[in-house]
């Protein structure tokens, strides 16, 4: 409990954060939810259109909401120009603001619908205009339903605000995103807990407006509006940035490795003087395409990754080919500055607990064909969409009984409880040794090397005290110090450290 209880008192940026993301998101939801309904309730053809607008919205899953605005807003700078933001604040508060619509507009047109006739047709005969009649008799006569759906609206938008993490935006769902990666419970659990405070004091303040309204105490409503509006503030100024050109923005992916190399960079940074920024838990896709637009500053990517999904490139040259032609493809295309690379490799393999190899008698992929179809594949969320599983399957003619997703760090305890035969795991981790797993040998290199490198934006490719900064890191890396780094972040029991930890015990260990 204090662990947990420590982790909360150092959450207040991501909960400041979290709070105007989400007062925004509902904000904008109200300020095109009302008109839209006052529009609605005098057209019923308005009022379908409008009605299934919204639960369409409803019907697409938060977290590709919040995802497909990435590629649209990126789109639109050529309309809009270079600096449209294409992660963070923005798509967050487009795609939440469309999810909370819904609830307050279907509240706001019912109610507006089934006002009592007789009174507007009194508002008529006493000769109030349209205005005066919306502002008079149906906007109180509304307001307690329209409030309802408001505060349903914001217990949503509360909680989907947590995926934003996905898509840079920082917010509560930060702690919860790393502690499900590193299996640090007690982050995951702090997370929820901070979310689910939010949420239940928002209702609780949105509640007494409603019970001010519907009782016409103005007093009531008015503590709750202030209330609200206090609260808001305080996030906003504490959140409050001058802003600062030197600060470096710096991805991770949604893995282990990916955490502790992008806090060992940071670390670099700050020791050199600039002000560091994390935008934690992206995906390969959002990362190559927000580093290419300067939205992010510094990743780390793979070779085979870069190949293969962003170059679309099925050979496979040889390791020092393929690493010379990225350089050169990212400088002519994208503008990215390939620093150089870490000095260790980290590929896709395909992995199996020892005992179930030898039981099966497989210690290649070709082995591994003959028995496929009997066994359960399990991969993390976008392996079996990437290039590389098409051509290691087609490869191979692999055609398994089942295929199942997990989360990287699952994976490896998918394959201890059974869930899974074989995985694609990661040569790096620390958790093949340490869970005694078979690599399965590749003999028709369908996959291709993935050599660890520094990415840099175009914003900063030239920039010499960053460069100065992260130099010392190119080839420092061996892969024995980056598996015990991942392992000491991915373990269970004593011994676990957070991927800050880690990195500055990779740091100690490599002479920086």
């Amino acid at each position: 409990m204090n662990e947990i209880a420590t982790i909360l008192l150092g959450l207040g940026d991501k909960f400041a954060a979290h709070v105007l993301l989400a007062a925004a998101a509902i904000g904008l939801g109200i300020c095109v939810a009302l008109p839209l309904a006052i529009w609605a309730s005098r057209s019923p053809p308005v009022a379908r259109t409008a009605l299934g607008f919204a639960s369409l919205v409803q019907t697409i899953p938060a977290l590709a909401l919040l995802a497909l605005f990435f590629p649209i807003l990126l789109s639109l700078r050529e309309v809009f120009g270079e600096n449209l933001p294409t992660l963070g604040f923005l798509p967050a508060l487009l795609a939440l603001a469309l999810y909370a619509l819904l609830p307050i507009l279907r509240n706001a047109v019912t109610a507006l619908a089934n006002l009592d006739r007789q009174v507007l047709e009194a508002a008529d005969g006493v000769g109030m205009t349209g205005w005066q009649k919306l502002r008079l008799v149906e906007a109180p006569l509304s307001a307690p339903f329209i409030m309802a759906g408001i505060r349903t609206a914001s217990v949503w938008t509360i909680g989907a605000a947590t995926l934003s993490t996905t898509i840079g935006q920082p917010s509560l769902g930060d702690p919860i995103f790393a502690g499900l990666q590193t299996q640090n419970w007690a982050l995951v659990l702090a997370g929820c807990l901070a979310s689910a405070g939010l949420a239940l004091v928002a209702d609780a303040l949105l509640g007494l407006i409603e019970r001010g309204f519907a009782q016409r105490r103005r007093w009531q409503w008015g503590a709750g509006a202030l209330a609200v509006a206090l609260g808001v503030m305080a996030a906003l100024f504490a959140q409050w940035d001058e802003g600062d050109e030197d600060r470096i923005v710096i991805a991770s992916k949604q893995f282990s490795e990916s955490y502790i190399l992008a806090q060992l960079i940071g670390s670099r940074l700050e020791e050199a003087g600039f002000e560091v920024e994390y935008r934690d838990g992206l995906g390969s896709a959002v990362v190559h395409s927000a580093v290419a637009s300067s939205s992010i500053d510094i990743s780390v990517d793979y070779t085979g990754t870069v190949w293969t999904n962003e170059m679309k490139r099925t050979d496979n040259p040889g390791r020092e080919a393929m690493y010379d032609e990225i350089v050169e493809w990212e400088r002519a295309n994208t503008g990215i500055r390939i620093l150089g690379r870490l000095g260790f490799e980290n590929a896709y393999a395909f992995a199996m607990r020892e005992d179930r190899a030898r039981e099966l008698g497989v210690e290649t992929l070709e082995n591994l064909a003959r028995v496929a179809g009997r066994l359960t594949v399990g991969g993390d969320p976008e392996f079996f969409e990437r290039p590389e599983w098409v051509a290691v399957r087609d490869a191979y003619g692999l055609d398994f009984d089942a295929q199942r997703n997990f989360s990287p760090t699952f994976m490896y305890n998918a394959l201890q409880s059974g869930e899974a035969d074989v995985i694609s795991a990661y040569t790096s981790d620390g958790r093949i040794a340490a869970d005694r797993l078979a690599v399965l040998e590749d003999p028709r290199e369908a996959l291709p090397s993935y050599d660890a490198m520094i990415m840099l934006s175009p914003r900063i490719a030239d920039n010499e005290e960053v460069i100065a900064a992260l130099e010392p890191l190119v080839g420092a890396i061996p892969v024995d110090t980056m598996r015990e780094a991942n392992f000491a972040v991915d373990r269970e029991g004593g011994g676990k450290l957070s991927p800050k930890e880690a990195a500055e015990e990779l740091a100690q260990q490599i002479g920086l």
